[in-house]
């Protein structure tokens, strides 16, 4: 599913064009997202000004004056920029209509969201408890040293906890670990200061590299203007179980944990 990287892309790849842009129609085909689209959203912005978009997390944040458009792109929504008249597709579920062009929302798998908030966004029941932006000043190795001195979870899982840090999916966390030199299968509150340190410099990197990238391309993953993301042609352990490691040569293990595979090398994360 797209994770922060690909949500910054997309941000960054709509933001020039909608923000300061009027929203003159909303064409809404199918409203059987995650959570049902707002009956009333074409009404709500219709001829209305987008003023900023922002991203919280893996949200989206359309702010107009009087609210907020929360997008979230669930496991394989994208947002593109079409001409006037373009024939929408089977998946093609939500227009916004500007004077020029139309942005559109795509979903094949219906998991995403567009809902609207009145007030400040981050009230809004889905960002309430979210933890820091790992590329923020408030996330750093002070921070998730005391923040996993209880969790006996493995260090991966914490990292994947919307509660602790936001926006560090499974690929992201592999990579991460892989450069801190930890083991996905390490219990958090064994951390030392010094590794969580490294690990949290290597998350912010990881996730500034694949924001450099566009992203990763999986599924059907691309940004605002149909390019693919390039950041799945550097990794070093996802999705490369039995190769050899690009530094040490040793071969990288796959292994599971909860719902997910796990990905690091022997060598370069010993324990």
């Amino acid at each position: 599913m797209p994770e922060l990287p690909e949500v910054e892309t997309t941000r960054r790849g709509v933001a020039p064009t909608l923000e300061n842009a009027v929203i003159e129609t909303v064409t809404v085909r199918h409203t059987g997202l995650r959570w049902p689209i707002p009956e009333t959203l074409a009404a709500v912005l219709a001829d209305r000004r987008v003023r900023k978009v922002e991203r919280r997390a893996k949200y989206l944040l359309v702010r107009f004056d009087h609210g907020t458009l929360l997008i979230h792109l669930g496991m394989s929504g994208s947002l593109r920029f079409v001409p006037p008249g373009t024939p929408p597709t089977k998946h093609d579920h939500v227009d916004l209509h500007l004077h020029d062009t139309v942005l559109r929302y795509r979903d094949p798998r219906r998991f995403g969201a567009l809902l609207w908030h009145e007030g400040d966004p981050a009230t809004h029941p889905l960002l309430a408890r979210l933890g820091p932006e790992p590329l923020e000043d408030a996330f750093d190795g002070d921070y998730l040293y005391r923040a996993t001195r209880t969790r006996r979870q493995a260090i991966k899982q914490v990292l994947m906890d919307n509660h602790m840090v936001v926006g560090v999916g499974n690929i992201y966390a592999n990579e991460a670990l892989f450069l801190a030199g930890i083991r996905p299968d390490r219990p958090a509150c064994r951390l030392g200061t010094e590794e969580t340190t490294r690990l949290a410099e290597a998350i912010r990197g990881v996730l500034a590299r694949a924001i450099d990238a566009g992203g990763s391309t999986l599924r059907d993953f691309v940004g605002a203007g149909g390019e693919p993301g390039y950041f799945q042609q550097t990794y070093a352990v996802y999705a490369r179980a039995g190769e050899p490691c690009r530094v040490c040569g040793i071969p990288v293990v796959q292994i599971r944990q909860g719902q997910r595979s796990s990905f690091y090398c022997p060598g370069c994360q010993p324990c």
